[in-house]
């Protein structure tokens, strides 16, 4: 027998020890555990044998505890009491938001964050740390619960959950088309000046277009300018840098009030699909399962 296993043996027979001194016998003890008397007694025997010492007197009306019982007692429920306890506090992260959720996001999702997870607030003791970021972090390393990633997925070794699309916008400075020229089709975007995320693979980045009359038209785009977050892509763009593909929630005011314009407003972009990402594990903690739950309804309202 591995030295893993008599360790566990002897565990179970301390917290069997623990139970018949608890309900003061070992027919009563045996049905709390849902045993015989016999099984009982033989494991007392065992426990005994294994410390050499006796532990508790046997009578026909009662047990007593031996000196070596009372040392070893207090020590045995006492290690019952912390599985017990170590139990409970898995039962209230199972049940219950509590601890840090840590959740990464583009830092475009700062207010959709702030308004999907308002469900959130009324779990006293979750802790909520957003790292918010346009360039993918690793959810292993960085200890994250819970990513938003936007586009296409692919990465196997974690799981998604699609939430639902964000649609995007070409847009662009009144200025810089003015010097360029506005583009009437999407095959006269080539060669013009584009800015963008660092692509995570290659450095070339095809945009599909659906246009009058389902017409698909595919755009293959070199950005001039790349940067890491989005919220400098737009002061370019604002800047007259170059064309822009935002989403529209994020772009929205600069477009009504001129500042930035969109191209081809007859050719619409392919929207972005939104996914809940979590590293691979069967079952998650509350606080996961509440965050998830709040995602999924703030999307279901978009999309109704």
């Amino acid at each position: 027998m591995s030295e893993a296993q008599t360790l566990a043996d002897k565990l179970r027979r301390m917290a069997l020890f623990a139970e018949i001194v608890d309900s003061g016998s070992i027919s009563a003890a045996a049905r709390r555990l849902g045993s015989t008397p016999s099984a009982v007694s033989q494991q007392l025997r065992l426990l005994e044998r294994s410390l050499g010492l006796v532990l508790l007197h046997r009578s026909t009306r009662r047990l007593t505890l031996t000196e070596a019982g009372e040392r070893y007692y207090p020590a045995c429920a006492a290690m019952v009491a912390q599985a017990r306890s170590a139990d409970l506090a898995l039962e209230r992260l199972r049940d219950e938001p509590e601890g840090e959720l840590r959740l990464a996001a583009p830092i475009g999702f700062g207010d959709l964050l702030a308004s999907a997870l308002e469900p959130l607030r009324r779990h006293p003791r979750l802790h909520l740390h957003l790292l918010l970021d346009d360039t993918p972090i690793d959810l292993i390393a960085e200890r994250v619960d819970l990513a938003l990633r936007v586009g296409r997925f692919t990465d196997s070794a974690l799981v998604a959950r699609r939430l639902g699309e964000l649609q995007r916008v070409l847009c662009a400075a009144p200025r810089y088309l003015a010097e360029r020229g506005w583009p009437r089709h999407p095959g006269e975007l080539e060669g013009h000046d584009w800015l963008g995320l660092p692509p995570r693979s290659g450095a070339v980045t095809t945009l599909v277009f659906q246009g009058p009359d389902a017409v698909r038209a595919e755009v293959r785009v070199e950005p001039r300018v790349l940067a890491s977050q989005v919220t400098v892509l737009e002061a370019l763009a604002l800047e007259g840098w170059g064309l822009y593909v935002g989403m529209r929630d994020d772009v929205r005011a600069a477009l009504d009030d001129g500042r930035l314009v969109p191209v081809l407003p007859e050719w619409r972009l392919e929207p972005a699909a939104v996914f809940a990402v979590t590293p691979r594990r069967d079952e998650q903690p509350a606080k996961v399962r509440h965050a998830l739950r709040a995602l999924q309804a703030h999307f279901g309202l978009r999309e109704g």
